[in-house]
């Protein structure tokens, strides 16, 4: 497993929130970026998890008394598959990217046809 201080891996989620789009980001809405060591035990080497409510599926209601939507992104896993630095911050990027698309409503599929595998 890659040596990765806590400091580090959280640069490299900042460094991946900062490569995206400022108007794509602005287009996001009440969704809070979390940094966790392990996914859940059912499923450890998930890189990443979208929890919440795709904006293709709020309706007018939704918005009353609801929580921030969370994207998690998971240390372990990432810091276990990779062997480089570059490697982690290249898996942390297409994570990012890959748990936003699902807050807009793209699915594993249409990501995968996009080839953001």
């Amino acid at each position: 497993m890659l040596a990765l201080t806590t400091q580090e891996f959280d640069e490299a989620v900042g460094d991946a929130l900062d490569a995206v789009p400022a108007k794509l980001l602005a287009l996001m809405d009440n969704v809070v970026f979390l940094v966790e060591d392990e996914p859940a035990p059912d499923d450890p080497e998930l890189l990443g998890i979208y929890d919440g409510t795709p904006l293709t599926e709020r309706d007018g209601g939704w918005a009353a008394g609801a929580l921030p939507d969370r994207i998690t992104i998971f240390r372990g896993p990432t810091l276990r598959m990779c062997t480089t630095g570059e490697q982690v911050r290249y898996e942390v990027a297409v994570t990012v990217v890959h748990e936003i698309a699902h807050h807009f409503g793209i699915d594993d599929d249409r990501l995968h046809e996009l080839g953001w595998d």
